[in-house]
């Protein structure tokens, strides 16, 4: 089978294709076939080593097709089922070995492709919109890089249980599609002060809690626009990591909440995993959210999918084709 590998930790020149021996399964594995590939910031965390990986290495974690064989002992899935599955690496290739208790079934309502692009971004909104912070109608919400893979999902999200959105994003263009999202507030964050349209379109009171994907550049507007006891909810870092800082300033701020979820830690026992990813392919189904693939590229062209998602020129989920 081909694969994307990397040996050496660096740019996206450093994903390079190559041949592997195409992998058969052991106990309680299955073997997926895949047909389509998300492509995630994550990916890009691990090609640099701030999330290390032991090298040589296959990143991504996200990827949809059909199930070609199966180990001894699985009943949760038999060979032809559809099948999609987040794992922290392997999925760029054309198969992979899957834990039979980490895949799920692609309902019938849900096109192979639009799994791929939807499984770790929806349950990553899923478990940070319901479970990190339960958010409930009415609530203001602060949602950076809104028309993003995950910012689009969660701005629809939101907008269905009834929550206001203040998305931010970096062009007019992508003002207008986080607008057509439901965004009910729109900053481009190159222009504007965050913090000061923040306060200003809360009377002075700053949200509840801001999802936050953005990272360096964007922490500091993310801390000034809390609420008192607000949570900041930073799960990326796409403009690089936080830097450093005290604590104190969590109580300067108003007694503030920071955490660094990951959506690991949400999906751990199969029952979590079942129940996350059945909530986003309902959501789906019922047109609440609509998912838009901005962008596929060849296997092949892994870094130049790297190259378009790390310099922010792609809209909506981006996918491998293998």
């Amino acid at each position: 089978m081909r694969a994307i590998q990397f040996e050496t930790t660096g740019g996206p020149e450093v994903l390079q294709l190559v041949e592997l021996e195409t992998p058969v399964p052991g106990p309680g594995q299955i073997l997926l076939r895949h047909q389509a590939i998300g492509i995630n910031f994550i990916e890009c965390y691990q090609r640099t080593g701030l999330y290390p990986m032991k090298l040589p290495a296959i990143p991504g974690g996200e990827a949809a097709g059909v199930v070609e064989a199966v180990g001894e002992g699985v009943t949760r899935f038999k060979v032809g089922d559809r099948a999609a599955t987040t794992s922290a690496g392997g999925a760029y290739a054309e198969a992979s070995l899957v834990r039979a208790d980490r895949a799920v079934a692609i309902p019938a309502a849900i096109s192979t492709q639009v799994a791929a692009a939807i499984l770790l971004k929806g349950m990553t909104t899923e478990a940070f919109i319901r479970r990190t912070y339960p958010v409930k109608a009415g609530e203001t919400v602060l949602v950076h890089a809104a028309v993003g893979g995950v910012g689009q999902i969660m701005t629809q999200w939101l907008k269905a249980i009834g929550a206001v959105v203040i998305a931010t994003v970096g062009s007019e263009d992508k003002a207008a599609k986080a607008r057509a999202l439901g965004a009910d507030h729109v900053i481009l964050y190159r222009e504007q002060d965050v913090a000061a349209e923040v306060k200003r379109l809360t009377g002075g009171v700053g949200v509840p809690v801001a999802y936050d994907s953005v990272g360096k550049d964007t922490f500091e507007g993310t801390l000034a626009s809390l609420a008192r006891r607000g949570l900041f909810v930073s799960f990326g870092n796409a403009s690089g990591p936080v830097p450093p800082f005290a604590p104190g300033r969590l109580a300067a701020g108003g007694s503030l909440y920071l955490t660094r979820p990951t959506l690991f830690d949400y999906i751990v026992t199969t029952e979590d995993l079942d129940g996350s990813a059945g909530a986003v392919f309902e959501m789906v189904a019922s047109g609440k959210v609509q998912i838009e693939i901005g962008q596929t590229f060849p296997l092949a062209d892994a870094a130049k999918a790297h190259e378009a998602l790390e310099s922010r020129a792609t809209v909506g989920a981006s996918l491998l084709i293998p």
